[in-house]
């Protein structure tokens, strides 16, 4: 878990896969807020299309490279959570913050990664990393 978490922190812009209510592939820019609990917690906002496609099919996947042309990919199911806990840590992030303002806004959500299994690898040649989370 720590060396993916720490993926994670070092390579803050991340890019979220998931399956469109269209039935097509969609890929946006997301950010990884922190790790409680042995979860790995992400945020958005409930007005959001990537919202509503993560409720209608919760299977997700994160893509990040460093740059030593190192990648992660991460995924698993997302489940949404009204944890008031979590949500407090993400207003520690200014960008978070920023965008909310309370971790109370109605529009706040956050989620976890169940059944989370993490890939990381590179250009070496040496075998992928690989981690159940």
């Amino acid at each position: 878990m720590k060396e993916v978490v720490t993926f994670l922190k070092e390579n803050p812009v991340q890019y979220l896969a998931t399956v469109g209510r269209d039935g097509k592939a969609k890929c946006r820019p997301f950010m990884f807020c922190h790790e409680q609990d042995n979860r790995l917690w992400f945020c958005t906002n409930n007005q959001k299309e990537v919202y509503a496609d993560m409720k209608a099919t919760p299977y997700v996947e994160v893509c990040i490279s460093n740059s030593n042309y190192a990648w992660l990919r991460l995924s698993g199911k997302a489940v949404f959570e009204n944890n008031m806990e979590v949500k407090e840590a993400c207003m520690q992030n200014p960008i978070v913050k920023g965008q909310y303002e309370t971790a109370e806004n109605p529009i706040f959500e956050v989620f976890y990664l169940e059944d989370a299994h993490a890939v990381i690898a590179d250009m070496s040649g040496n075998p992928p990393k690989e981690f159940s989370l």
